[in-house]
């Protein structure tokens, strides 16, 4: 499936759609997912609620890992981008008062930016 770059929730794009029918599960009462991002074999889901980060583990990708970040809790977040050597962006979420930051790594072929100001959006309300 490869990157999906943000569609505004009215659109009813058919990658919103896929992404609301795979994770219908995850979503409490009145809660849609406004926008939906899949770097490597995570997902990253923005909903109107809250972040939903999908981590696929193992080298089969059956065990997933659902983490669900209220964006109230998001105290601040950084890009890193990638230089020469390192081709590969670095997105930072500090949670709540963690010192450690989440951190997810990004492919050239990925617009990190894009992530970021979605994420922006939501936290910066």
């Amino acid at each position: 499936m490869g990157f999906f770059s943000g569609v505004d929730k009215n659109t009813g794009s058919a990658e919103t759609k896929k992404f609301h029918n795979t994770y219908a599960p995850l979503l409490a009462d009145g809660e849609i997912i406004e926008v939906g991002f899949v770097v490597f074999r995570d997902t990253f889901l923005f909903t109107n609620k809250r972040l939903i980060l999908v981590d696929v583990q193992g080298i089969s990708g059956r065990q997933l890992e659902y983490l669900s970040i209220p964006y109230s809790k998001i105290t601040r977040f950084s890009v890193r981008t990638g230089g020469a050597f390192d081709p590969e962006a670095e997105l930072r979420i500090w949670i709540g008062s963690d010192s450690i930051p989440l951190e997810k790594k990004f492919t050239k072929e990925v617009n990190v930016y894009e992530v970021q100001k979605v994420l922006a959006s939501r936290v910066l309300k």
